[in-house]
């Protein structure tokens, strides 16, 4: 049986049918600079744009604009693609992606998306050879996840494990990008092995790369800065003043844009004085991928791969690539969600990254989940609303059908400044506090998942998840129980009754019960119980049983209407049940399989339901 292995891109980069695979860009300061291969390896994913939503709720109705969405926060004239088209070019660098491959394969996804839900930048997962195939599968297990209505899955994902994994994930990313402010060639994906040959190789930093990726920063902070301190423009000042602030603001707002521009005017300005002391963008095919049915077969040395070997060679990534892509973009959307105040709908997103990918199949797309880095240069560039993806998508477009000849003269060093800017805010270093304070326990899925990202963000991000699932089930195995001794023992759980508490709970009672002098009768107060299932019941039989053969009696009181059906047709020996507390430490005295006349044992569930619940 073959083993899963990672796929490694052909010479293209992108998906395709055999011997139609395009030309890789070139990487280096001039054209025609042979690319180095790199290994596949799936990049940081990211949420919805800023204040994202689905154009149509769920139940068909359109879902109302957010708070973070109001005249506060507008998009500039063309801003949104302005923002994030340096993106397109640069943020696929941190998935291993070539310029054009990044562009070309989420752009026309990224328009359905904008569609159909409040969806994350879109952004190549990986590079494959086989990455179509993946891709259309990862959608047919999003849209049966959505059939199923498996969103509410997704809501596992806890605030810890999201401010664990953006604060990693905007380390990670920026720290990605130092290589090419640095000008350093070579640099190992793993973070790592990335910080220490960085390290050990900073002597060989190129003076002009550095100096312009610093002066970008310097801009793009400058220029944050001033919009944060815009002041707004009434109406009634003069004409003059609001034209001064409609530029003002485009300027900042599409700072992204205008530094990218006019960093590429330097570089232009001094390939035309015949020195170019900037590491280029390099060489973009022109032209957008053809539009027809994924290829089912692939060509081989030795002949021609069958689709049901293709998919025996993926195996079980088939199911946890796309798993993970869900769990990285849900992430993100909940992390922008909650820095800017806005609610997203996980089964929507999960329509929309389905049906992004089966349409991006049939354009040779690479497989895409949200953009972390793409996304965090939306929330630079202000977009509010899913209309950005519309727009960028129909720039990069255009831009990869007229423009590719321009992108050569763009420096990497911009299009870094640009990531660093955009990712370095998401890292949220007061969460450690707030958590020491408020909760010590949730720093553990916090600190599992921050660490493990560094490692690989997949794996942070479900160990996360593991983790908060382990807390959440260790909560439900030991609930808490309030005892209170008197004449009679009265135990009363804190919360709901599951399997694994049941055992919990005989341990204290059998204990507390028996070792009084004379042992006491018990009254189980079960206001806060609202479901049990087979197994308590079981475990609750046992427990009358076993008081029994020590002369004790077990009263239940308090007992929510689908608690006491179950316990009623389960017909349980010796059970009493009372309406209330008082009632039951009144009767307490009743002898263990008596009934007198204040507890119920009738099977009528009419008569046993407390005043109030009977309509």
């Amino acid at each position: 049986m073959r083993q899963p292995r990672l796929l490694r891109s052909g010479p293209g980069g992108a998906t395709g049918c055999a011997g139609s695979r395009r030309p890789r860009a070139g990487n280096g300061v001039a054209p025609g600079t042979p690319a180095q291969p790199r290994r596949s390896r799936p990049g940081p994913p990211g949420p919805g744009p800023l204040c994202p939503r689905p154009l149509l709720s769920p139940g068909g109705r359109g879902a109302p604009a957010p708070a973070a969405c109001s005249g506060e926060r507008r998009e500039a004239p063309g801003g949104t693609g302005l923002g994030r088209l340096p993106g397109h070019g640069g943020a696929g660098s941190p998935a291993g992606l070539p310029v054009a491959g990044g562009a070309a394969g989420a752009a026309r996804p990224a328009l359905a998306a904008a569609l159909l839900a409040g969806l994350a930048a879109a952004g190549p997962d990986g590079r494959s050879e086989r990455g179509t195939h993946r891709g259309a599968a990862g959608a047919g297990v999003r849209r049966a996840g959505r059939a199923a209505s498996a969103g509410f899955l997704l809501d596992f994902i806890s605030c810890p494990v999201i401010k664990g994994f953006t604060s990693a994930a905007s380390i990670t990313i920026s720290f990605n990008q130092v290589k090419n402010i640095l000008g350093l060639h070579g640099i190992p994906r793993q973070f790592f092995l990335q910080v220490y040959e960085t390290l050990r190789r900073i002597g060989e930093t190129r003076a002009g790369d550095a100096v312009l990726g610093l002066a970008c920063l310097a801009a793009l902070a400058g220029l944050r800065a001033m919009k944060s301190h815009l002041p707004h423009a009434a109406h009634a000042e003069p004409l003059a003043a609001r034209v001064s602030y409609l530029i003002v603001w485009t300027c900042t707002t599409a700072r992204n844009a205008l530094v990218v521009l006019f960093a590429g005017l330097v570089a232009y300005s001094f390939q035309v004085m015949g020195s170019q002391p900037f590491t280029l963008t390099g060489s973009i095919p022109r032209g957008l991928p053809a539009f027809r049915l994924p290829c089912f077969s692939m060509a081989a040395p030795n002949g021609t791969v069958p689709f049901r070997s293709m998919v025996e060679d993926m195996g079980a990534g088939l199911a946890v690539i796309p798993l993970m892509g869900l769990l990285e973009t849900v992430a993100i959307a909940k992390a922008f969600a909650s820095q800017n105040d806005y609610k997203i709908d996980p089964s929507q997103e999960l329509l929309a990254l389905g049906f992004a990918n089966i349409l991006g199949s049939f354009v040779s797309s690479y497989p895409i989940t949200g953009s972390f880095g793409r996304t965090a240069v939306n929330a630079q560039s202000g977009v509010c609303t899913p209309a950005g993806g519309l727009v960028t998508g129909a720039l990069v477009l255009l831009s990869l059908a007229y423009l590719t000849s321009l992108f050569y003269y763009i420096p990497k060093a911009a299009l870094a400044a640009v990531i660093i800017s955009a990712v370095v805010p998401m890292f949220d270093a007061g969460i450690f506090r707030t958590l020491w304070r408020v909760k010590r326990l949730d720093l553990v899925p916090l600190c599992v998942t921050f660490l493990l990202c560094f490692w690989e963000v997949q794996y942070g991000i479900v160990a996360g998840v593991l983790v908060s699932g382990i807390l959440l089930l260790y909560s439900m195995a030991r609930p808490p129980v309030q005892v209170l001794e008197g004449d009679v023992l009265l135990v009363q759980p804190g919360s709901s009754l599951h399997f694994p508490a049941i055992e919990h709970l005989r341990d204290i009672i059998c204990s507390r019960a028996l070792a009084a002098s004379p042992p006491h009768s018990i009254i189980l107060d079960c206001c806060h119980i609202s479901s049990i299932d087979y197994t308590v019941v079981v475990g609750l039989a046992e427990l009358l049983q076993e008081l029994r053969k020590h002369g004790l009696s077990l009263a239940f009181c308090s007992l929510q209407e689908p608690v006491l059906q179950v316990l009623l047709t389960a017909d349980l020996e010796g059970f009493q049940h009372f309406p209330s507390r008082e009632e039951a430490e009144r009767c307490g005295a009743v002898e263990p399989g008596v009934s007198g006349a204040a507890p119920s044992t009738s099977t009528d569930v009419s008569s046993l339901l407390p005043t109030g619940l009977i309509q």
